[in-house]
């Protein structure tokens, strides 16, 4: 019951964090209208050209491109947050302090990103998508269920985002420097999670393969669980197992780079 409490608090606290920043917010909600404007402008020239790609016609791809600006943020796709915060922590040597907390380290960050996410998920994710609404004909549901499934996978895919940054944030305690691989991740984040194209165009054997990859799980997935690919309910089931596998894997991949990490601290500590 302490425990939950405290991660509670921790979660609150890293949403009033970033809901303080009240004109980098603004600024952020410009630039994802701006560029969901720009995108649905050249996906609209696209599927004029090839109606039904990837599987779309073109107001569900137009529905594709705004639902994925408003959660360009929460799913933390363009890198930032508390991974940066860990690397500089490593390499001033703050992270000792973290490790002396009655409190798990993973635990403590996934508490504070989650409150990160809920902010940014209103707070940068409303008005994009309200305004591609009044401008384009998007093919929004109506029914209530499939928003709240569509919201279970994108918890789901945040947890699978805070379990690849998290491997990010440990791999400064071999590293020390973590610019290069954060720059790294950020690519990949962007071209294998859907947030330029739909997956599903990618052809043949590839197009299969990136689709299994754990960052189709953080932006692709929960976009066909709204727009309802596949088939209804079972459809978001396995969509569900197929993100909480990867994050399970991941976040329990991190437990143990960071009992790696926690002995080299001790070692190089004395």
């Amino acid at each position: 019951m302490r425990a939950t409490a405290l991660y509670g608090a921790v979660a609150a606290g890293g949403f009033r964090r970033y809901a303080t920043y009240g004109t980098a917010t603004a600024a952020g909600v410009f630039t994802n209208t701006v560029f969901g404007f720009i995108l649905a402008c050249t996906y609209v020239a696209l599927w004029d050209e090839r109606p039904g790609l990837g599987g779309y016609d073109q107001s569900q791809a137009l529905t594709f491109i705004w639902v994925s600006q408003g959660l360009l943020t929460a799913v933390a796709l363009m890198g930032g947050g508390f991974q940066e915060e860990i690397q500089e922590r490593v390499r001033t040597g703050d992270i000792a302090v973290d490790l002396y907390r009655p409190a798990d380290l993973q635990m403590w960050w996934l508490a504070g990103d989650l409150g990160r996410a809920g902010f940014q998920l209103m707070g940068r994710g409303v008005v994009p998508l309200t305004a591609g609404a009044l401008v384009f004909d998007l093919a929004l549901p109506a029914d209530p269920l499939r928003w709240l499934l569509f919201l279970v996978s994108v918890f789901l895919g945040v947890l699978v985002s805070f379990a690849l940054r998290y491997l990010l944030g440990l791999a400064a305690f071999w590293l020390m420097d973590g610019a290069g691989i954060n720059m790294m991740a950020t690519v990949v984040a962007v071209f294998f999670s859907g947030m330029l194209l739909p997956l599903s165009v990618f052809p043949g054997g590839f197009g299969e393969f990136v689709r299994v990859l754990p960052w189709s799980a953080m932006l692709q997935v929960p976009l066909d669980v709204l727009l309802g690919k596949g088939a209804g309910a079972g459809a978001a089931a396995g969509a569900f197992a197929f993100q909480a596998a990867w994050a399970l894997g991941l976040l329990g991949l991190g437990r143990l780079l960071q009992s790696a990490a926690t002995r080299k601290v001790v070692v190089q500590g004395g």
